[in-house]
């Protein structure tokens, strides 16, 4: 124990003083990486943007001609053909253009995106982050998962993100969407997962079969078919809707233990299997 001696004339006091403390050692210096960044740096290589083109028929019809012109005596005056009535209009083409997000799985070119982003296309190119454009080929998809197989095209070599477990989620856990919404490629969005096993009927979808996860890190259109990733950057899911009007906010993903499933039926047959029960219900 220190101590202060000071001379008196009723002889020497000793006073304690209290201990000194000791000189801890500075604090390490934060790092500015992240979970989230080092998330991104190891699967964001391997999501890309996909732009589509469809060819849609658009139905002919007839169209009336509109009073007075239907009187043979106006339709001279101005010149126009006698009959009048109504007019045929042919059936025509145009080319619908859309866009969404995918990721590769496999090494060899083979990416995941969503039915409905490539179902009905004639044309699909794929952007890669380094900044490829290559075509790509649907192998298969399944609308009642809303799942697509899309080979690329070239030699690669391609960037490949690695698949996770979608079972071992559990409610509370950070997730990371990433994807193309509105065209803006590669953007990053965080949150977590605000549940598990949501039933796409009762979110309105009655022609899927979908048991959905849940979250609240931003997903817009263009996220579809893009991946949702665990706090290690693996795969856990598929984006693939987000819910408009009152909730909105709230976004769902497949999760990619389906998905892989599915991805494998899709790339050895380029068609999925589902079992059904034939049952049908009528009043007695």
């Amino acid at each position: 124990m220190a101590g202060l001696l000071l001379a008196a004339g009723a002889g020497p006091v000793l006073l304690a003083l209290p201990p000194v403390a000791a000189q801890s050692a500075p604090a390490p210096a934060l790092t500015r990486q992240s979970f989230v960044a080092e998330a991104v740096k190891r699967t964001g290589p391997a999501v890309v943007t996909i732009d589509t083109e469809r060819t849609v028929v658009v139905p002919g019809g007839s169209l009336v001609t509109p009073f007075p012109f239907n009187d043979p005596m106006l339709r001279q005056f101005f010149g126009l053909p006698p009959g009048g009535g109504a007019t045929r209009i042919p059936p025509s083409q145009r080319t619908e253009r859309g866009q969404g997000s995918g990721v590769i799985y496999d090494p060899s070119g083979l990416l995941l995106t969503n039915a409905h982003v490539v179902e009905g296309t004639t044309r699909v190119m794929v952007g890669l982050p380094d900044g490829r454009r290559v075509e790509g080929k649907v192998v298969g998809s399944d609308s009642v998962t809303d799942l697509a197989v899309v080979r690329l095209s070239g030699p690669g070599p391609w960037p490949v993100a690695a698949l996770g477990d979608s079972d071992a989620l559990q409610v509370g856990e950070w997730v990371i969407a990433v994807g193309n919404p509105f065209g803006l490629d590669q953007t990053v969005t965080l949150g977590i997962v605000s549940n598990l096993n949501r039933n796409a009927a009762a979110l309105g979808i009655t022609d899927k079969r979908l048991q959905l996860i849940q979250t609240d890190a931003a997903i817009n259109p263009g996220n579809s078919g893009g991946p949702l990733l665990n706090a290690d950057g693996e795969v856990i899911g598929i984006n693939t809707l987000v819910r408009s009007g009152p909730g909105a906010g709230l976004g769902f993903a497949i999760p990619v233990n389906q998905a892989r499933s599915v991805a494998q039926q899709l790339v050895t047959s380029g068609k999925v299997s589902h079992a059904m029960v034939g049952v049908a219900l009528e009043p007695v």
